[in-house]
């Protein structure tokens, strides 16, 4: 146990680590010209270390170092009221709400989606190449399109930003479900057709079955990509909450420390709803009767 949890900690904690120090490399290298333009105006000439701190603690740097956003991360997560304007967590929490919706949505209608293509060939002709083409469409140009079409109508706050988040989040979900769903065996389904099952038996007790792996694997990338587009679905409406609306303030203000650190708190809030399809995957998997790997 200790070996296997070693080698998974391992790369990971090495890779982690050379991204740190790429980051510090990079900030350096990105903020060290506004701070020698700074010094040169204040007659200053620091040694080298003293020249490395400030380039590290500048207020607004053109890319902020770990630690800043570290610090910035921790006072705005741990430090603050979770009703406060500045807090992560709220803004986490206004986002998630729409991402939830979003991912709900998706899922059922990819789900929908995916049986009737199975089951109907002139759905599985017609409707699977559409499906593919709408997932060319760039999301950041259809987002403003839904905001106002929807608002013209009277529909603003959650409804469209769960509507985009849907387009992002089905996709995954129909295509992982046709997957699954067409992929028990052939002796397996002639061996339906010889107990003289009908089409929804077959479906209910033999291709549902099958397809709950496909299902929750296509499930943790339409929940990571349903938080995509919630956040994208923020940016258009002028949201004044969401990790959308902190990126957006951050970027009016040139608070790139907050940009960063939103940024942060929207990669945790994926990694966790990603865990936790995969905990109820491993859940349902057990319960059916499945194996653990």
């Amino acid at each position: 146990m200790t070996d296997r949890l070693r080698d998974k900690l391992l790369p990971v904690t090495v890779l982690l680590l050379g991204i740190i120090a790429l980051w510090y490399a990079g900030a350096y290298a990105m903020n060290a010209p506004f701070q020698r333009d700074l010094d040169r105006r204040a007659g200053e000439t620091p040694a080298f270390s003293e020249f490395f701190v400030r380039t590290m603690t500048q207020p607004k740097p053109t890319l902020p170092a770990p630690h800043q956003v570290a610090e910035n991360f921790f006072e705005n997560t741990f430090l603050r009221k979770v009703t406060s304007s500045r807090s992560l967590v709220y803004h986490a929490g206004i986002t998630l709400s729409s991402t939830l919706a979003g991912f709900a949505i998706g899922t059922l209608l990819g789900i929908l989606i995916a049986v009737g293509i199975v089951h109907v060939t002139a759905l599985d002709r017609s409707l699977m190449p559409w499906i593919i083409t709408s997932q060319t469409i760039p999301i950041l140009a259809l987002a403003p399109m839904i905001i106002v079409v929807l608002a013209a109508v009277g529909i603003t706050g959650l409804i469209p930003k769960a509507l985009i988040s849907t387009y992002l989040s089905f996709f995954p979900v129909a295509v992982g479900m046709v997957k699954g769903l067409r992929s028990p065996d052939v002796l397996h389904l002639d061996l339906m057709r010889t107990y003289n099952a009908s089409r929804w038996q077959t479906f209910w007790k033999l291709r549902l079955p099958a397809s709950v792996p496909f299902l929750f694997a296509s499930m943790k990338v339409a929940v990571a990509a349903s938080l995509v587009g919630a956040i994208v679905g923020e940016l258009p409406t002028g949201a004044v909450a969401g990790i959308g609306a902190k990126l957006l303030n951050g970027s009016y203000y040139s608070q790139t420390i907050d940009m960063f650190s939103a940024l942060v708190a929207g990669s945790i809030v994926a990694a966790l709803l990603v865990a936790a399809v995969g905990l109820v995957g491993r859940l349902v998997e057990r319960g059916m009767g499945g194996r653990p790997a």
